[in-house]
């Protein structure tokens, strides 16, 4: 009955989540897992304001379902002049193989929604069903005012402090990102100790000692794995890297053409791509940057604009190998099915037909 409940609130009939991938899902695919049943998402972190309302009306304009719209909390960024030239001066040898010369500068290219006015006045406007969090949570100030506006909030936790402090700010669900995810981890303070906690102890700790509803996140790839998540308490399973070869998304043929290779199994949690811990395919990049003795990375999201002008140097040349390729540790079990046939494979599997 709880995860029923939960679902209504959600507005969506399966307990299936498309995770949000900013830069890999595309209005079309959150809209197909949506008109499937589940519940799509849109993360528009880095996106501008123009870009993020255009992505929310397009999907509105392809069904008629609730959607999440999922937005980073992280502390704004520091810039520091001396601990981003080192970390240039460590990247100098991977742009001279490209090449290009190293940059001059890098800077954050986005800002956090904690300090966004503009976003938040956007969505206050826009209304969209469901909004969530990652890296952190906004002030009670906002989240009043977003729940007024009659929307469902979450955010995501990879631990049982950052669980309670959802639960203390009044959102209306957990997600539980074990260390099994691709892409970043959410952490809210990614300076402390981390446990590592997998999916599986995530899920069961959250369900014991939260009220909140919990949805698994991390390493679910088919319908077995949703089973298993709502076998363990979960009201709902939240999948990425298992959209990612969807024709509906927008990874390029590079990414595609990885995750269906030998590189899809093995994964590496790193910082060094974007500045805050994120698991990806290991590439040149990673190697390079997280070899033994590398200065620390610059600042979140400063580091991850040398690693963004790195790779649009390379790719001109059709080298992706310095490429962010986020996916989890479950990527090997990757299916490429249209999205809708891909919700109605994991439905027949976690129904046990």
């Amino acid at each position: 009955m709880a995860t029923s409940s939960f679902l209504d609130r959600l507005g969506i009939d399966l307990p299936i989540i498309q995770a949000p991938m900013a830069g890999v899902a595309t209005p079309q695919l959150a809209a197909a897992v949506c008109n499937a049943g589940g519940l799509g998402s849109l993360g528009i972190g880095p996106s501008p304001v123009d870009q993020a309302r255009q992505m929310i009306e397009q999907t509105r304009a392809l069904t008629d379902r609730p959607f999440n719209i999922n937005l980073f909390c992280h502390a704004p960024a520091q810039p520091d002049a001396a601990r981003e030239a080192a970390w240039l001066q460590h990247l100098a040898p991977l742009f001279a193989e490209v090449g290009v010369p190293v940059p001059a500068s890098i800077q954050a290219g986005y800002p956090s929604f904690i300090e966004d006015d503009q976003i938040f006045d956007m969505l206050l406007a826009t209304r969209p069903a469901v909004v969530s969090f990652h890296f952190g949570l906004p002030s009670a100030e906002r989240i009043q005012a977003l729940q007024q506006a009659g929307i469902c909030l979450l955010a995501t936790a990879t631990n049982l402090t950052e669980a309670r402090q959802i639960e203390q700010a009044g959102l209306d669900g957990i997600v539980a990102q074990g260390f099994e995810a691709g892409g970043h981890r959410g952490m809210f303070d990614p300076t402390a100790e981390d446990e590592q906690l997998s999916t599986a102890v995530l899920v069961r700790l959250l369900v014991q000692q939260v009220s909140l509803p919990v949805i698994s996140a991390g390493g679910i790839m088919d319908g077995q794995g949703i089973r298993a998540a709502l076998d363990l308490g979960a009201a709902a399973a939240q999948l990425g890297t298992a959209f990612i070869l969807c024709p509906e998304s927008s990874a390029n043929d590079a990414y595609r053409q990885a995750l269906q290779s030998e590189r899809a199994a093995t994964t590496r949690m790193t910082a060094s791509l974007s500045g805050r811990p994120a698991r990806g395919m290991l590439n040149r990049f990673i190697a390079h940057a997280d070899a033994p003795g590398s200065p620390a990375p610059a600042d979140y999201p400063i580091a991850y604009d040398a690693a963004k002008q790195l790779h649009a140097a390379a790719s001109q040349q059709g080298n992706h190998a310095f490429a962010a390729q986020w996916a989890g540790q479950g990527a090997p079990l990757a299916r490429a099915l249209p999205a809708a046939e891909l919700v109605q494979q994991l439905v027949k599997e976690w129904r046990g037909a």
